[in-house]
């Protein structure tokens, strides 16, 4: 990767989800009523991604992504279209602090493998209307996240011998999954994990002990398993991982420093850039970078919170981007919010207008420190 902003990840950045629009959701109720049909749906979503396409365009930003406009949560739609993989109601939703997610999960109820090429329509659309200069981005939930989310159930229901054979198969199914986006051509493929960031957490750490996974164990495991997932991944492939602590109507799971899994995350998972979470306290401090080896790898700082629409100060995030270089190089670093804007369809508490205004903020503090 070369050290200007011609090539991903880029200066100024974002992780990938934006807020739904008043039109999207408008459609999305009439379809849950039955007043639509998947064709009027999908005729709004085409409509409302090519206007969010040009608006990140109009803010300065050198990539664009679909907003996630397609999707109601961003790790079990993809999920849920791969082989052995369903979609389950739970007596409770996902706990974030203070609030609970729509009673769903992940089950695995087969071997788990990739034939149906889930969402590279998605990413075909997008590239299609992205202007030329401006580079598609994709984000997939990581390989991790369904392990993390099934834990042992799939090895004690008899589906599988072990967990290494489940994350083998996992790492296998990727491995078709990011060819296929590879051969649609897509260059700037993200995976969105929340598995590593729990594992920085005592009380996530805690709950996998406790399920009989060693959080040491499995961190390596996983890094096996997403560099299998990388095998065949075209050469001029940039990929990317967001860790996140949660992301629910601004709320979150965990709390924790990067300091567990820096090691492990930057110099044995072959991956380009690490989007890290770093708009609170939770985050800790910026010494896990001096794990970050010298050369092409990025750090993209996610300094500017996607949870409230409170714009933050520009000598604030240039001194914070300052502080970074104690530990990691100024060329290797980039700039974005710390999280999506709707991880999922419910999106966090700001409104659009702030959104958007973030996304430019991020542009002209790039453009004012790396020029």
């Amino acid at each position: 990767m070369s050290n200007s902003n011609t090539t991903a990840p880029f200066r100024a950045d974002h992780v990938g989800s934006l807020l739904r629009t008043a039109p999207l959701k408008e459609a999305r109720i009439k379809r849950e009523k039955g007043e639509i049909d998947a064709a009027a749906l999908k005729a709004v979503e085409d409509q409302e991604i090519k206007k969010i396409i040009r608006k990140q365009e109009e803010v300065g930003l050198k990539l664009a992504t679909d907003g996630e406009f397609r999707r109601s949560w961003w790790q079990f739609d993809f999920f849920k279209q791969l082989d052995g993989a369903e979609l389950v109601k739970t007596a409770h939703g996902i706990k974030f602090a203070g609030v609970e997610t729509r009673p769903e999960d992940i089950a695995v109820t087969g071997k788990l493998g990739y034939s149906g090429k889930p969402m590279i329509d998605h990413f075909e659309f997008l590239k299609a209307n992205c202007s030329a200069g401006i580079t598609p981005k994709m984000t997939i939930p990581s390989p991790t996240v369904l392990q993390y989310r099934v834990g042992p159930k799939p090895v004690q229901d008899g589906i599988y011998k072990s967990t290494e054979e489940l994350l083998h198969d996992l790492g296998l199914a990727y491995r078709k999954a990011i060819k296929a986006f590879g051969d649609a051509g897509c260059r700037y493929l993200q995976l969105d994990d929340t598995s590593y960031a729990h594992l920085c957490d005592k009380e996530r750490r805690a709950m996998l002990q406790g399920r009989g996974e060693d959080p040491v164990r499995l961190a390596n495991a996983w890094a096996d398993m997403i560099n299998s997932a990388l095998k065949d991944k075209p050469a001029d492939m940039v990929t990317a991982m967001h860790l996140c602590r949660g992301n629910f109507r601004s709320t979150f799971v965990s709390s924790g420093g990067y300091e567990p899994v820096a090691d492990v995350l930057f110099n044995r998972i072959g991956i380009d850039g690490y989007f890290l979470e770093y708009d609170s306290d939770r985050a800790g401090g910026f010494e896990p970078l001096r794990f970050v080896p010298k050369g092409n790898k990025r750090v993209v700082l996610g300094l500017i919170t996607s949870k409230t629409g409170t714009l933050e100060s520009k000598d604030l995030l240039k001194k914070r981007i300052e502080e970074a270089t104690k530990f990691v190089p100024l060329e290797q670093l980039c700039l974005s919010p710390q999280c999506g804007f709707a991880s999922t369809e419910e999106g966090n508490v700001l409104a659009e207008d702030e959104q958007w205004a973030k996304l430019r903020l991020c542009v002209e503090v790039a453009q004012e420190v790396w020029g």
